[in-house]
């Protein structure tokens, strides 16, 4: 099997996928097409079924297993796949394994180290709050540790979720050596919850998508609830340091355009928001590169980050 990140264009393909989304649609022209994004554990690709009646085009769902005969093209500066052919696979044809992304770091280890930053805080009730999550909550931390952090932007595969936060927590450790006015405790606390409503936001794997709830009121609502709920459980958690910790996850993307109920009034609920969008974008950046490592120029216009992008040259 050729996995979705060794695809250079002018391939032609003829292996297993999973169809991760479908979506009719329709040209300029009033031609209809289907709108189809593959994917494998490497990764995943745009893919286009410009001709769906051809007598070669079975009748195929999201999240059915796929054998995609096409071409890979370039298209505005990323790789597409032209679909010629495509049947639906039977069960025993394919390895469910083979089209799971998985974070290439090791999930144990990442929890450890996010365990050993819980150990680290010294408030009584912040280190309660945390282990009610992650140490004695079993359902929350199982997960936890497999759901992705995003649908498609960043960090979108297994155990994506946890990379990120521990990214964004071990950036915030750094801040408050930098900046030591910084409430170190209250910071990790945030920073290592900042996210934990994406595990009710967004299904867990193959599907990755967004839930009713996750549509209806966003991750950043709902973890500020599940914080809450896990306070109450608390005997004399104090409540203005709970408004701070739920102030810090509202206003974690900063602005209101960018989906946050407040924007930062506190230097924690600051601190986390720079860190939260380093994490996620660096790691979008490093994607693009990585998807398109064959390419060793200019990799086209980005929408997100609203430039042309290239890797820098080594030495």
């Amino acid at each position: 099997m050729k996995y979705i990140r060794e695809l250079k264009e002018g391939d032609k393909i003829s292996d297993i996928y999973l169809c991760k989304y479908k979506q009719s649609a329709v040209t300029k022209n009033g031609k209809a097409y289907e709108n189809v994004i593959l994917q494998d554990k490497s990764g995943t690709i745009d893919a286009k079924v410009w001709e769906p009646n051809n007598p070669g085009i079975g009748d195929f769902d999201a999240l059915n297993y796929i054998e995609v005969y096409g071409d890979v093209n370039n298209f505005q500066g990323n790789l597409q796949v032209s679909v010629k052919r495509l049947r639906v696979c039977r069960s025993g044809e394919y390895d469910p394994a083979d089209y799971l992304p998985v974070s290439a770091r090791s999930i144990d280890g990442m929890y450890t180290e996010l365990l050993g930053l819980i150990q680290s805080v010294g408030n009584s009730y912040l280190k309660e709050l945390l282990r009610a999550f992650f140490v004695e909550d079993e359902a929350f931390a199982k997960l936890f540790r497999s759901a992705s952090a995003a649908k498609t932007v960043h960090h979108g595969f297994v155990g994506g979720l946890l990379e990120h936060t521990l990214g964004v927590a071990k950036l915030c450790e750094y801040y408050c050596t930098a900046y030591p006015i910084l409430k170190r405790d209250l910071l990790l606390t945030a920073a290592i919850c900042h996210d934990i409503g994406k595990v009710k936001e967004l299904s867990p794997f193959p599907e990755n998508d967004y839930t009713d709830d996750g549509q209806l009121l966003g991750h950043i609502v709902m973890g500020s609830q599940m914080v809450a709920e896990k306070a109450a459980k608390i005997a004399g958690f104090p409540h203005g340091l709970l408004s701070e910790v739920q102030h810090c996850i509202l206003a974690h993307h900063g602005k209101y355009e960018y989906g946050s109920p407040k924007l930062p009034a506190l230097m924690e609920a600051l601190a986390l928001n720079y860190a939260d969008d380093t994490d996620a974008k660096l790691e979008t950046f490093r994607e693009q590169l990585e998807n398109n490592s064959a390419n060793k120029g200019w990799l086209g216009y980005n929408r997100l980050f609203e430039s042309n992008l290239r890797a820098a040259r080594e030495g």
